[in-house]
């Protein structure tokens, strides 16, 4: 911990916008070597409680931007605590059976190229090693082959 200080802000849009005193806690986080500065206006927590809390923030910041780019979550359908685990749990649990299957396979395909091959063929009947290995044509005639026609 470098400093605890308690602050005001000066500038004339701050002032206004906030006029209460707030706390500025500086530590050095020895991992990284960096130097961090939170500002907050709890007063009632111990300066390294507060960063401590910064630092857990910053890792759940981290892992929705994982969710985003690799799960394909862009955003959540419910809002209650057990919809947002179930949704998450799910799409984990896609990126590791997506794992298991690349690794078993010997794919050198993207996470996405096999969730989108997946996504399109569904309903086909059609075992996932010969699905996957026997060359990935997602034109949409390869695709909806077996598709019946209502206009010829």
């Amino acid at each position: 911990l470098i400093y605890d200080w308690t602050i005001k802000l000066s500038g004339p849009k701050s002032i206004k916008d906030f006029p209460e005193h707030l706390r500025a806690v500086k530590y050095r986080d020895k991992e990284r070597n960096k130097k961090l500065i939170f500002i907050t206006n709890n007063f009632s927590l111990p300066a390294m409680t507060i960063c401590e809390l910064y630092r857990n923030r910053w890792h759940v910041e981290l892992f929705f931007k994982w969710i985003k780019q690799h799960l394909r979550i862009k955003s959540f359908y419910g809002t209650s605590e057990n919809a947002v685990k179930s949704q998450i749990w799910i799409a984990v649990s896609v990126y590791v059976l997506i794992a298991i299957i690349k690794k078993r396979l010997g794919l050198e395909h993207s996470f996405h190229t096999i969730l989108q091959v997946l996504s399109l063929t569904l309903f086909e009947k059609i075992p996932l090693n010969q699905l996957l290995t026997k060359g990935l044509d997602l034109s949409p005639d390869s695709v909806y082959h077996n598709q019946l026609k209502l206009f010829d």
